[in-house]
């Protein structure tokens, strides 16, 4: 069984699911959202399972309301402890709206976070993939000013640890081949244009190669992301979320799917927002979606493998 969480309420998400239950693509999966709301716009829904979560306020779809705020959180909090009660054996996250849960009076970075600190787990690494490539990120939901000073020795032992074991336990990779992006422009050239490489990127890998890891570079990123060099590496490690995740969805939006490492639960998210402009239009894609719980599934059945 998958929990499903609809995400922000005011979004696409409810429309994606009501897609797939269309389809009837969502066998086996379990609804966390509001009944009266899910019935609303999902005429199949005597063929899915509900895990009844009130809503606080009405919802206008397009239009944010932050009273909703602690709603989705509840969403995404039974799922979690759903998935670590056995409940549940996945879960698949539609979008939100991380500044109106800001913006409600939480402290709120994004699900990644979030799920880290509900499932007391020390360290996440973010991963999207699609058909061309895998992309983890050293750093994510933080200011661009601040990416160098979070490129740590630490942190960049943690998150490739948690990219080559959960490759190897979650996708079957037996020695999984990691390239690495450089943080500065043609990776610093030695020194000339920022010293990161040098000072701390460069140490690490020897280090993590020392460890028995198939570390690859640095390499500069726009080297990196090309065709030719992407296919001989079954994941990518970029320093910050938009050197890796601007080539991936350039690569395969709307295709890609978003996996969170490092938990002890499988969960999955689509590679796009909310889509506030577009949301009770019926043009909404669901393929995301639809390979999320793809994904989600295939890395069940890899564990009970």
């Amino acid at each position: 069984m998958i929990a499903i969480t609809l995400g922000e309420p005011a979004g696409i998400g409810v429309e994606l699911v009501a897609q797939l239950a269309a389809d009837h693509a969502l066998d086996a999966c379990t609804l966390i959202g509001d009944e009266q709301f899910i019935r609303a716009h999902v005429r199949q829904v005597g063929e899915l399972n509900i895990h009844h979560v009130p809503l606080t306020q009405p919802v206008q779809l397009g239009r944010l309301d932050k009273a909703n705020a602690a709603y989705v959180l509840e969403t995404i909090k039974i799922a979690a402890l759903g998935c670590l009660k056995g409940e549940y054996q996945a879960m698949v996250t539609c979008p939100i709206h991380k500044g109106i849960i800001n913006e409600a009076g939480y402290s709120f970075s994004g699900h990644t976070e979030y799920l880290a600190a509900l499932t007391n787990t020390d360290k996440v690494v973010m991963m999207l993939l699609n058909q061309v490539m895998r992309v983890a990120l050293v750093t994510t939901h933080i200011p661009l000013k601040d990416v160098s000073t979070n490129v740590t020795d630490s942190t960049i032992k943690k998150v490739s640890r948690i990219l080559y074991h959960d490759l190897q336990s979650k996708f079957g990779i037996e020695k999984p081949v990691i390239g690495v992006c450089g943080l500065n422009p043609h990776a610093g050239e030695d020194g000339h244009i920022g010293r990161e490489e040098l000072n701390t990127i460069i140490p690490a890998l020897a280090q993590l190669r020392a460890e028995g890891l198939n570390l690859v570079g640095p390499i500069p990123a726009d080297s990196l992301f090309t065709p030719d060099k992407v296919k001989h590496f079954d994941a990518i490690l970029a320093m910050y979320h938009d050197q890796g995740l601007a080539p991936l969805k350039y690569a395969g939006f709307g295709e890609s799917v978003n996996i969170t490492l490092g938990l002890p639960i499988i969960r999955t998210s689509v590679d796009h927002g909310t889509a506030l402009d577009i949301a009770g239009k019926g043009v909404a894609n669901a393929s995301s979606l639809r390979a999320a719980i793809q994904v989600a599934r295939n890395c069940v059945a890899r564990a009970k493998a």
